[in-house]
């Protein structure tokens, strides 16, 4: 019979057949064997084969705090006759620490208090052995220790305590929070993690769902004004909130947010302001202020005039940090003509919540009455500007104008007019104190300045006022025109009689009324230019043109040209000007007008920096060349090598012959006059005692001319060379003459242009210029013989 404690349930649809289990002890009343009962009161047995029974798992109380070790179960072997010749053997988790197994028994005990929420399960395995022969009498089997719960961890608020929003105002049954506890016990077995909520503090504010922790408003119309801050604690406890369950509290701290349930409110209905009539246009006057119970935009206040009075003369605005109206003034304020203003003022939300509409108006009204200061106040001018002309060179004492000032206030004071000391205008004007007539003190000059700002005083006993005034400076023609520029022209070499040089233009000091036309011309008293001339093209400028063919500016770089011009002016004035024209080489048909020297330079865009850093470093190149070669040179080599003591003497010699430098190698007066070499056949080259060897020359006549005409210069220099090759007693010097003797009295005479008589050509050399660079020296050459010829 098997048996097996009750804390174990065995279920049914778990049996299965098996060989030879390791079962678990008993559910007493379990029948070993079929039964049937017959008629007559016998009971008929049935015998099948054993069955064994498929366990997985035992369970322990958690928390078990007894001084024995806790019963867990117990492991029995069909095998085992109860003769202690099987022994029972536990491995695994906990196996021999935690749990225990006698192995004769197979009883399973605990002997550690154990923690569900630390560790819900143990797997361990079970076996049975021989004892004497230690063979396995069942296979090893697995099954697992489950620890079960008691409720022994109040549920916690992760997180706690919580902060939360809600709108004033708010309907009953509006969400605020939910919050939600965690137990550690098993929520599967019993009612040990089944939590019920409930409201500890906050009501009859707000409320709690029992099961989802979720907190509602429970009060209508909640007013922020009123009360802005709510306390409200929750509690939760398990066993389905039964007795002897445990609990948790948390605290959630609820703030009303506002909305815009309040109107603005003006203090008083009745305002007061004084302001004087000096006050500014456009600054500050006074301010007013209408009060909202509101946070934030809701408590936006827009102010507004809404009477015409008042919204003429003044404007309102509202200063955003204070919240405050700023009467402000439109237009000047005269106490003479208007001495009090009435204003309406009206402060409105800007920010209006229609579902509080039902509350009333958002705005409300108040009225400032402003009653305006009398001011001592400062003469005033009849103009704002005065501009005023007079005539240059008018005498001093010419009346230029006159202004006017008058006093506003009722007392109509006299007024008194001077000059600003300050300025220089009081050097060229004066004013009359009592009429206000400006006058000049001398004559002006329109070319000096032009314009003069003087700064008018009016004042009474204690009021002074400025008004700035502009005398013009009327122009009469005084001065003459002249050219406008001061630079040299540049003359191409390459320009053609016709060719536009330069145009030019005039400038006169005088303005645009007398000076907008100007006319040009040479100068007649003097004779005609034969380089240059000059043309009017009536528009306020000339053209300069050249006269002839080409220049060089190596025959005259400079050229002055004298012009004339004149203003049309009443009466006209005319002035002489000298324009410098330098001649430079130029690029093809003269297209960059510059010399070639600034061509190049401004071509390379090189400036000045570049150049020296060029140039410093081609010095410093030449200087490491030069050090190079001095060290060369200093230094001495032996001329005698020893090797291997080797005793011989070897001089080297590096010795090339004369050249063409050694004039003792050949005597050029032998090819001059080739009658007279045979005198000096021996070689002046070789020591004098191989030439006495040979003997002393013999002198002979020098030919005349008409002789050296018929010798063969060939020839002789073939002899001379040959005589060279076949003496032995000088050394052997290399040497390479250069003769050029051309003979006398060619039959076709001289091919150079040099010497030919100088005719006139009627050939057109001008295309010449067309066919580019390569034939500009060639033309130029041409060219400048042909001027000579004309010339």
């Amino acid at each position: 019979m098997l048996h097996t404690p009750s804390l174990v349930a065995v279920r049914p649809r778990v049996v299965l057949e098996h060989p030879s289990p390791l079962v678990l002890l008993e559910l007493p009343r379990v029948p070993s064997r079929n039964q049937t009962r017959v008629a007559g009161g016998e009971t008929e047995v049935h015998h099948r084969p054993k069955r064994g029974w498929i366990w997985n798992q035992f369970f322990v109380l958690e928390e078990h705090l007894g001084p024995d070790a806790q019963y867990v179960g117990k492991l029995h072997s069909n095998s085992d006759k109860g003769d202690g010749s099987v022994r029972y053997i536990l491995s695994g988790e906990g196996a021999g620490t935690i749990f225990i197994i006698d192995e004769v028994t197979g009883d399973i005990h605990a002997t550690k208090s154990l923690d569900r929420e630390r560790k819900t399960h143990y797997v361990l395995h079970a076996q049975a052995l021989d004892r004497y022969t230690e063979e396995a009498l069942e296979p090893k089997s697995e099954f697992i220790i489950k620890v079960q719960d008691i409720n022994d961890n109040a549920p916690k608020f992760p997180g706690g305590p919580f902060v939360a929003l809600v709108p004033e105002m708010s309907e009953v049954g509006t969400s605020v929070l939910q919050v939600t506890a965690s137990d550690a016990d098993d929520p599967t077995y019993g009612n040990s993690a089944r939590i019920v909520y409930s409201i500890l503090q906050g009501q009859p504010y707000f409320s709690v769902d029992p099961k989802t922790g979720i907190i509602r408003t429970a009060l209508a119309n909640m007013d922020r004004e009123a009360r802005e801050h709510y306390t409200v604690v929750i509690q939760a406890k398990d066993m389905a909130g039964q007795v002897g369950g445990l609990s948790g509290s948390t605290t959630i701290n609820i703030t009303l947010t506002d909305v815009n349930d309040n109107p603005p409110k003006f203090p008083q209905k009745n305002y007061q302001l004084y302001v004087p009539e000096s006050a500014q246009v456009g600054k500050p006057v006074g301010k007013i202020k209408a009060n909202d119970e509101d946070l934030g935009a809701n408590a936006d206040v827009k102010y507004s005039i809404i009477n015409s009075e008042g919204a003429n003369t003044f404007s309102i605005s509202t200063e955003r940090d204070t919240r405050e109206g700023v009467v402000s003034l439109k237009k000047p304020l005269n106490y003479e003509r208007k001495k009090t203003y009435t204003l309406h003022i009206e402060g409105t939300n800007t920010h209006v919540d229609p579902r509080f509409s039902y509350l009333g108006s958002f705005k409300d009204t108040a009225m400032l009455k402003i009653t305006v200061g009398d001011v001592d106040e400062a003469p005033v001018f009849s103009m704002d500007y005065y501009i005023m002309d007079v005539y240059e060179n008018a005498p001093g004492g010419t009346e230029v104008g006159a202004v006017t000032a008058r006093d506003p206030d009722s007392r109509n004071s006299p007024v008194r007019y001077f000059l600003d000391s300050v300025e220089e205008g009081t050097r060229y004007f004066r004013i009359d104190e009592s009429t206000g007539v400006v006058r000049t003190t001398q004559p002006l000059d329109r070319e000096d300045m032009p314009w003069h700002n003087i700064t008018v005083m009016a004042s009474e006993i204690n009021n002074l006022e400025k008004k700035n005034m502009a005398e013009g400076v009327l122009d009469v023609n005084d001065n003459p025109p002249g050219i406008a520029t001061d630079e040299e022209a540049i003359v191409c070499e390459s320009s053609r009689p016709g060719q536009v040089i330069q145009t030019v233009s005039a400038v006169d000091k005088d303005d645009f009324a007398n000076g907008q036309r100007f006319s040009f011309a040479l100068p007649s008293q003097l004779p005609v230019n034969p380089n240059f001339t000059l043309k009017d093209n009536e528009d306020s400028t000339a053209s300069i043109i050249a006269r002839r063919r080409r220049f060089s500016h190596l025959t005259q770089e400079l050229y002055e040209l004298p012009i004339v011009v004149w203003d049309g002016g009443e009466p006209s004035l005319s002035g002489t000007s000298t324009l410098t024209l330098r001649v430079c080489p130029c690029q093809r048909h003269g297209r960059v007008r510059m010399c070639q020297g600034e061509a190049f330079l401004s071509s390379a865009g090189l400036s000045t920096g570049a150049l020296i850093a060029i140039l410093l470093c081609i010095v410093i190149l030449l200087a490491i060349v030069v050090l190079f070669i001095t060290l060369r040179r200093s230094k001495k080599e032996p001329l005698i090598i020893s090797e291997e003591d080797i005793r011989e003497n070897v001089v080297t010699y590096d010795d090339e012959g004369g050249g063409e430098e050694d004039t003792e190698a050949f005597d050029i007066i032998a090819l001059r006059n080739p009658a007279a070499a045979e005198e000096l056949k021996f070689r002046r080259d070789v020591r004098p005692e191989a030439r006495q060897h040979r003997g002393a020359p013999h002198r002979r006549r020098s030919p005349s001319v008409d002789e050296l005409d018929e010798t063969d210069v060939h020839e002789f220099i073939r002899q001379r060379l040959a005589e060279a090759d076949m003496d032995t007693s000088v050394p052997p010097y290399d040497s390479l003459q250069t003769y050029a003797y051309e003979g006398q009295g060619s039959p076709a005479g001289s091919v150079s242009p040099l010497d030919s008589a100088g005719t006139q050509s009627e050939q057109d050399y001008n295309y010449l210029d067309e066919w580019g660079p390569e034939f500009q020296k060639l033309a130029e050459l041409y060219g400048e013989a042909e001027s000579d010829v004309t010339t």
